[in-house]
């Protein structure tokens, strides 16, 4: 076989080294040029699979015209000028030297087929990660009048993205991405901690109208303080108990809740502060976990797509993960979101050991009104 030639006169000048797909798109038009026969033997793959338009326009010619009868291809260069030609209306910059390079550096033409499916793998992985960057900049846009509906229909979209590429690419059990995950972008601090707050002395000064935001789970919550005093509060509930700031605070202690670091003065300032309306407030932190939760599944997908070392198996099990997350609190939001969806008091869950009650049952019913 002879050595490959060096392209670099031939190729598109490019700052940056090509990537493996590169090479692998030039070994599969060098084989499609040389035996023009063979395109009948490529599945998955599209002029937009290719990673460069001068490729995309030369996949583009070949795919367009009818192929020549092969002992004539083997005698003259007639069909490959006709290639040029076409090629040329979408990339001007194309060369027939560049066309004979392909050729010659392709290994072998026989090949072909299993260069198609590298070259399918590749635009799976660009396919997912395009996808999961306009998901991200869609949780980030300040500009949506709706940005809940809209990432979710992102999301949407990206799980069409990986479910088309599943059924081209099967994930087989136990694959999994080797990708680190990036650290979650967190948001303003000190406006997410007030707003929990005034939600958690919402709920304490209206304990009746915790059903209406029973979609709200301790995971929304940026603090895990606050999301034990809403495990606290949800609890007295269930159990029907008197709910004030004091016996919050001893069911928190009951929970093990309160450490050194925590001052029961500060727990009880936060849960008598002024509140507001529950239903807005739990709006807010579920509107936010919503986001939140599409953020963090986004950038854990556009991780495991940038990272050329995962292969598509992996790419839609890691993928499939993240998008599970998302499908779960949009769960939720509908929940929150649907009018007809009953609001009634909590249901105690099965009876089990538990930490001792604050108060008689009844006496919630005849506790002092705040």
């Amino acid at each position: 076989m002879p050595a490959a030639p060096d392209l670099n006169e031939d190729e598109p000048i490019d700052i940056t080294p090509p990537r493996p797909v590169f090479h692998v798109e030039q070994a599969l038009l060098g084989a499609l040029l040389l035996d023009p026969h063979r395109l009948g033997d490529i599945t998955g793959i599209a002029a937009d699979s290719f990673s460069t338009a001068a490729h995309t326009a030369v996949y583009t010619a070949i795919s367009a015209l009818p192929p020549p009868e092969p002992a004539e291809h083997a005698t003259n260069t007639v069909w490959l000028d006709r290639v040029l030609t076409a090629a040329r209306e979408q990339a001007r910059g194309l060369t027939a030297a560049y066309l004979h390079a392909l050729i010659q550096v392709c290994p072998w033409p026989r090949h072909a087929p299993a260069y198609a499916r590298m070259v399918e793998a590749e635009h799976a992985r660009r396919r997912v990660q395009i996808a999961a960057e306009h998901l991200v900049q869609s949780v980030h846009d300040t500009s949506l009048p709706d940005p809940v509906q809209t990432v979710l229909a992102e999301a949407d979209a990206l799980g069409t993205v990986v479910d088309d590429i599943a059924s081209r690419f099967p994930p087989r059990a136990g694959v999994l991405p080797r990708t680190a995950v990036p650290r979650p972008v967190v948001p303003d601090r000190d406006e997410v901690v007030e707003e929990e707050r005034l939600l958690l002395a919402a709920a304490t000064a209206h304990p009746d109208d915790i059903a209406s935001v029973r979609s709200l789970l301790p995971d929304d919550f940026a603090l895990p303080l606050h999301a034990g005093l809403w495990q606290c509060l949800t609890a007295l509930v269930r159990r029907n108990e008197a709910i004030d700031p004091v016996t919050v605070l001893w069911e928190a202690q009951q929970r093990g809740l309160l450490d050194d670091a925590i001052d029961p003065r500060h727990v009880i300032r936060l849960l008598a502060e002024p509140s507001g309306c529950l239903d807005y407030w739990g709006e807010r932190a579920l509107r936010r976990s919503v986001l939140a939760t599409v953020d963090r599944a986004g950038r854990h997908i556009e991780a495991y797509a940038a990272d050329p070392a995962n292969t598509p198996f992996q790419l839609v099990v890691g993928a499939r993960r993240a998008l599970a997350d998302i499908a779960a609190v949009h769960t939720r939001w509908q929940q929150a979101a649907d009018p007809r969806s009953p609001r009634g008091p909590l249901r105690a869950p099965p009876a089990r050991a538990g930490p001792p009650t604050t108060t008689a049952p009844h006496a919630r019913a005849s506790r002092a009104t705040r």
